[in-house]
């Protein structure tokens, strides 16, 4: 099944390269066609993770910290930066990952709300977008349940 793109202003994101800039990431809004129910969230563009030295690296690092003079324990791993799955990604509610699962991905629309270009920007514009939409206020439209893990749907119950 084709997979659907990420739309910014109607405009098709199918590449890092279609990113402004130094994008670090992206609000965005997923909406299940059916139900007109939405998602909003963050993604990250890139993750880093930590992979383990091969054999010649070590003995690389081992001579390079010996000629240095560097005493201490020899580090087994380095970093490296690795695109994330935004390309696939939905979502991170349970509703959503179980219509993927079955592969319903057709019946889904994602748009990309705002770039965003830091780590501490990504979370202030996801809370400036949950609070602006209202999200916990509409459960009969956005999937949302909390907000930071300290404002939750169950608040506006009454």
């Amino acid at each position: 099944m084709k997979e659907n793109n990420w739309l910014y202003n109607g405009k098709p994101i199918n590449i890092l390269e279609d990113f402004p800039k130094d994008t670090y990431g992206f609000i965005y809004e997923v909406e299940h066609i059916p139900t007109q129910r939405k998602y909003l969230g963050k993604k990250v563009l890139y993750f880093i993770r930590n992979k383990k030295l091969g054999k010649k690296e070590l003995e690389i690092l081992k001579e390079e910290r010996k000629q240095k003079g560097l005493r201490g324990k020899t580090p087994t791993k380095k970093q490296i930066t690795i695109e994330s799955d935004w390309k696939n990604y939905y979502g991170s509610h349970k509703e959503i990952l179980n219509l993927i699962k079955q592969g319903k991905q057709s019946e889904f629309k994602r748009n990309i709300l705002q770039f965003v270009f830091s780590k501490k920007l990504l979370t202030y514009y996801e809370t400036k977008y949950l609070f602006m939409y209202e999200v916990l206020e509409n459960p009969k439209i956005y999937l949302n349940s909390n907000i930071l893990g300290k404002f939750f749907q169950s608040d506006f119950i009454s």
